[in-house]
């Protein structure tokens, strides 16, 4: 999911002058005013050390609760640039969230063929010659793959996907914002909302690709007690549930739609790009689940630990008691 920030001017006429001017090592930027502005740039540096040398001066510039866009000069051949997201975990929740849900967009206005790699860093070390290096090492210990087998590779992946019924659509919410489902997550809402089916849908995230998908689960819950059973005490969910509520104090039963968005804290050792994923798409999931495959939700609910949902919050929810009113009195006049 975008967040509607688009570049600015200012910053596509710095990134063009970065693109010719070879002795330029960086540009660092930011958001400001609701779009990507340019911050300063970085000049190669004068030693003979190269990139260790030239990615020090970035130092500086890395603030412990100040999140920050790093464009860098990297490699000797096209594509020369690599793109960084450093967001600290001291930063304040709702410039983790900007800065996480717009740095696609930071490379693709400047236009994406100019980046080899994004990067997303939480520490200035991991931005140092040493952080780089490391992150280097990893990235080779991954078994080399030459076009060819890259590309025939994910053709199969392809053909396995649509085999297993689980391709991915690109759903287009806004002109800034597109969610990527899994199609047999929308399917089962759709199910849902026709009142076919467990009567269950839930979702996660896939951190690798960013894609919603949906969580097997052969369950059928009923209740309350028995949904809770169901959702993960580890990681996040989106959670659809259709449920057949008894009034607490008689009276019509109502077949409803609830949604829950659980975040427990253990998830936190999941890594916070992984937990901001989910405040981000939380949105989105639901004008999927109402433009797309027709769900009418009565109540939302957003907690951190599943074992928060109870019938009666849940109940009380659905079946508020009325107010007491008391009539209006005029107030005597003085002397009476």
């Amino acid at each position: 999911m975008q967040s509607g920030i688009s570049a600015s001017q200012e910053l596509v006429s710095e990134f063009n002058k970065l693109l010719a001017d070879t002795s330029t090592f960086g540009l660092l930027v930011t958001i400001s005013s609701e779009s990507l502005t340019p911050v300063t740039t970085l000049p190669r540096s004068s030693t003979s050390s190269g990139f260790s040398a030239d990615v020090a001066q970035l130092a500086p510039h890395l603030k412990p609760d100040q999140p920050l866009y790093v464009l860098l000069r990297r490699h000797a051949d096209a594509p020369y640039f690599i793109a960084v997201t450093y967001v600290p975990d001291a930063a304040k929740v709702r410039q983790k969230m900007l800065f996480a849900s717009t740095r696609l967009t930071l490379v693709r206005e400047l236009g994406s063929e100019h980046f080899r790699e994004t990067i997303f860093a939480t520490t200035a070390d991991e931005l140092s010659a040493a952080g780089f290096e490391k992150h280097e090492k990893h990235v080779e210990l991954e078994a080399p793959l030459t076009e060819e087998e890259r590309t025939l590779g994910e053709v199969k992946k392809a053909e396995a996907e649509a085999g297993a019924g689980t391709g991915v659509r690109e759903i287009h919410l806004s002109k800034t914002m597109n969610m990527p489902i899994a199609a047999d997550a929308l399917a089962s809402m759709s199910e849902l909302a026709r009142e076919e089916g467990s009567g269950l849908v839930m979702l996660k995230i896939n951190p690798e690709t960013e894609h919603v998908e949906l969580v097997p689960d052969s369950s059928t819950p009923s209740t309350i007690p028995e949904l809770v059973e169901t959702i993960s005490s580890t990681e996040p969910r989106f959670t659809f549930f259709r449920y057949k509520a008894t009034p607490p104090r008689g009276g019509d039963e109502k077949n409803v739609v609830l949604f829950f968005y659980t975040c427990p804290a253990t998830a936190v050792n999941k890594g916070i790009k992984f937990r901001m994923m989910y405040p981000l798409m939380k949105r989105a999931v639901l004008e999927v689940a109402k433009s797309e495959a027709g769900l009418n939700i009565e109540k939302k609910f957003e907690v951190e630990e599943p074992s928060e949902i109870t019938e009666q919050s849940v109940l009380s929810d659905l079946f508020p008691e009325a107010e007491t009113r008391t009539a209006f009195r005029r107030p005597k006049r003085p002397g009476r």
